[in-house]
């Protein structure tokens, strides 16, 4: 939100108070307390009437230091609250009177606040400053209508990026942008978001979490073009500084805070196939598509029923349409016979025709007007409600329902929608509408995961969800929500996917083909390869089938390619896997996230990094045409063994089986030797490729169990020209591959069962 015209003027009617001269300072072993009065203070009487600002330092976790700005603090606090981590952090409070300044350290960050003179704030890490807030950088507002608002502005500095704020769709750098954090179902070509996260990433080695699941106005150097401020309504603004210094442990550190992804089952990463929203279907039609898919070669692992596996105007009743699918359990079983999982599409709406609509409104379960009556709207389904997921029994109720479903062999569910969440009405716990608004779904979605856990075991427990905010992370898988079939919402989506992994979620997916109409089949193919080098993978669409052969014989043998490379890649995808959820570090990363101090991937969002170790960059385009930037060193194509020597841009030419898709220099990659399945045990038989070795080059590689067992190591070391790889935790067979470039080939060599040790000589191929 804007209140300024202009650097000078605030807008008319318009007020804005702000700290000056600090009054009092007083340090306590856990915060750093500053009082500061909006005018200054040279006589005793200039402390009546006279408005204080309190600023308050404190620290959850090493790295981080929390700010809140309180005007009046006497209202209620009627929730909700994000649910931020504490800890007992290596933290240092000083205040030595006349010096001017006291400081706040916590591990590497500090804050230092003046104490005289104007007031200002330097957050320092690492030997630098990172950001400041100014004398005119917190603002205390009441507007022509008379509501308050408290803002900040902390200072970017030049060639400073700024990246997330959830899954934003329009330029991928935020520089130059206003974005509010409030939940709307606007799909992909809009400044709506599904998955709006109060938290942004700076390249200059910093991250902001403003702590408010409200409404967060954001300007990106748009009130003044030298600071990004935040501004929320009420009297108290609260926020973390993190200090990385990389944007991968601002990541960590953030996650740290707000939560760590789950574990997902191996399972969940190979292909999931749907009866697409609006199509006709039955039991016959699935079955015709899961047999299509089986006599292509085309592995299928997930099979998802959309939105009419119910009757028409019951949404959410969780009954099989009697119609259309008579015997749903012996359907189930008779998919789940072929190896395949079950999904199915849910909804937090009660439609009025629902079987539920009547229990949970006579046992207080669904969301009320103030007056007592059920809040419900036409908008979806006719006469729809909200499950109250404040009331404890309330989720124990809806849960107990999609307990049924478990038990007839679903697997998952779609937690779909959760945006529309209206502000007029009442909760069972009394929390504040308007902060429920973005929370909503966070509830929703915590309720249907954590079920999964409890009846599948923790690891097992996967959901693809649309909407999201802060926190929301714990609870995986999120997809992109509903994009045009076409190149340009393609490029939409990637753009989405990576400000999402900018604000901590690690795993990420997006309609294949596009949702809204039937993309073309060159669109379909090139999103076939984006799709399935992405952390999960889904064909789904509107009022059209994605099965590949509705397009053409090639959208076959695309889908046939990219689907058995990824299930070769579960090995490397596994373990990025147990890194996001280890550390926090998402799968799809943005090329800043692995190359900070290059300038040239500072604004890439064409492309991006699947892991630390490969580059993929997605043909937006019929006849094959990409720019990839290509980062430092020799970089070695997958699919071709071709070879591009960078930092620079390069243009190439793909056809539909190809895309851009580059191994680092120096990577070990664990390649798997089964193409027919995403899970299995991935030690047996896998190959190591090794790509551009450095003479001295020492590593581990730790190749995860899909079973939950120990994990196999393997340890790499090059000297010279002789390579030696030392396996530990498998008796099963393995191959090492040494790769040289498509000009000069491969040098390899094998590990019968039982042996654990194997040495290369680089100077001879040998087999």
């Amino acid at each position: 939100m804007k209140f300024t015209d202009g650097y000078w003027l605030p807008l008319p009617g318009v007020q804005v108070l702000r700290p000056r001269d600090v009054a009092d300072v007083r340090v306590d072993d856990d915060r750093l307390t500053v009082w500061s009065s909006t005018a200054p203070l040279t006589t005793r009487g200039d402390t009546l009437n006279r408005p204080l600002v309190t600023v308050t330092f404190t620290s959850p976790l090493d790295d981080v230091i929390g700010v809140q700005v309180d005007h009046h603090r006497g209202g209620t606090d009627r929730g909700p609250r994000f649910e931020v981590a504490g800890g007992t952090p290596d933290l240092k409070i000083t205040h030595e009177p006349g010096t001017g300044t006291a400081e706040v350290r916590s591990g590497a960050l500090t804050a230092t606040v003046r104490t005289e003179g104007a007031w200002g704030v330097q957050f320092s890490g690492g030997g630098r400053v990172l950001t400041s807030s100014t004398p005119r950088s917190i603002g205390v507002v009441t507007d022509a209508a008379g509501d308050a608002y408290v803002h900040e502005q902390l200072s970017l500095g030049v060639g400073e990026h700024v990246y997330g704020l959830g899954e934003r769709f329009g330029p991928f750098v935020k520089n130059g942008q206003s974005v509010d954090i409030w939940n709307a179902d606007g799909g992909t070509a809009s400044e709506q978001a599904y998955k709006n996260v109060p938290f942004y990433l700076s390249d200059a080695g910093y991250g902001v979490f403003v702590d408010d699941p409200g409404r967060v106005s954001f300007e990106v150097g748009t009130e003044v073009v030298s600071r990004t401020q935040f501004s929320v309504a009420g009297q108290t603004l609260r926020y973390y500084l993190i200090y990385g210094p990389s944007p991968k442990e601002i990541l960590r550190k953030y996650t740290a805070l707000t939560g760590r992804p789950a574990r997902v089952p191996a399972w969940s990463y190979g292909l999931w196939l749907s009866t697409s929203f609006t199509t006709s279907y039955d039991e016959a039609t699935v079955t015709s598509f899961v047999d299509g898919m089986a006599e292509r070669d085309l592995p299928l692992s997930v099979f998802h029923f959309d939105c009419f596996w119910m009757r028409e105007f019951h949404w959410s009743d969780f009954v099989w349409d009697p119609a259309t699918f008579p015997d749903p359990v012996g359907m189930l079983s008779r998919l789940k016979a072929r190896g395949l999982r079950i999904c199915v599409w849910i909804n937090p709406y009660i439609a009025q025709r629902s079987r539920l609509f009547d229990e949970g409104r006579d046992r207080g379960f669904l969301v009320t007007r103030a007056d007592g009556s059920v809040w419900q709207t036409d908008m979806w389904q006719a006469g729809m409600a909200l499950v109250d997921f404040t009331n404890p029994d309330a989720v124990a109720w809806f849960t107990g329902y999609l307990r049924e479903l478990l038990g007839q062999g679903v697997d998952a569910f779609k937690t779909d929608f959760g945006e529309r969440i209206p502000t007029d009405v009442v909760w069972h716990d009394g929390s504040d509408p308007h902060r429920m608004h973005n929370y909503y779904t966070h509830l929703y979605n915590r309720a249907v995961f954590e079920l999964l856990e409890a009846e599948r075991g923790e690891g097992e427990a996967v959901l693809f969800a649309r909407s999201a905010t802060a926190g929301g992370q714990q609870f995986p898988v999120h997809w992109g929500g509903d994009c045009e079939s076409t190149f340009e919402s393609m490029a939409e989506e990637l753009r989405g996917g990576l400000s999402l992994a900018s604000s901590g979620f690690a795993y990420w997916s997006h309609d294949i083909g596009g949702f809204e109409g039937r993309p073309d089949p060159a669109v379909f193919k090139r999103w076939v390869a984006f799709g399935l080098l992405s952390s999960h993978s889904r064909l789904h669409g509107s009022d059209s089938y994605r099965v590949p052969w509705a397009f053409d014989d090639e959208a076959v043998d695309v889908t046939r390619t990219f689907t058995h490379l990824k299930h070769r890649l579960m090995p490397y995808l596994a373990e990025l896997g147990e890194q996001a959820h280890e550390q926090g570090v998402p799968v799809m990363r943005p090329m800043v996230l692995e190359f900070p101090t290059d300038r040239g991937a500072a604004t890439v969002d064409t492309q991006y990094m699947l892991g630390d170790s490969l580059l993929v960059a997605p043909v937006f385009s019929a006849e094959g045409d990409v720019d990839v930037y290509v980062p430092d060193g020799t970089w070695t194509s997958l699919l071709d063994g071709s070879q591009v020597t960078g930092p620079r841009w390069v243009r190439e030419e793909h056809g539909f089986s190809s895309l851009p898709l580059y191994v680092r220099p120096g990577t070990v990659l664990p390649f798997a030797a089964h193409t027919d399945r995403p899970d299995g045990d991935w030690a047996d038989g896998l190959t190591l490729r090794l790509f551009d070795l450095p003479d001295g080059h020492r590593s581990r590689t730790r190749v995860p169990s899909s079973s939950g067992g120990d994990p196999v190591w393997f340890t790499v070391e090059r000297v010279g020209e002789r390579v030696r790889v030392i396996a530990q935790g498998t008796s099963a067979p393995w191959h090492v591959s040494v790769e040289r470039g498509r000009e000069s080939g491969a040098v390899t060599a094998s590990a019968p069962a039982g042996v654990a040790e194997v040495v290369v000589e680089l100077a001879a191929p040998r087999g």
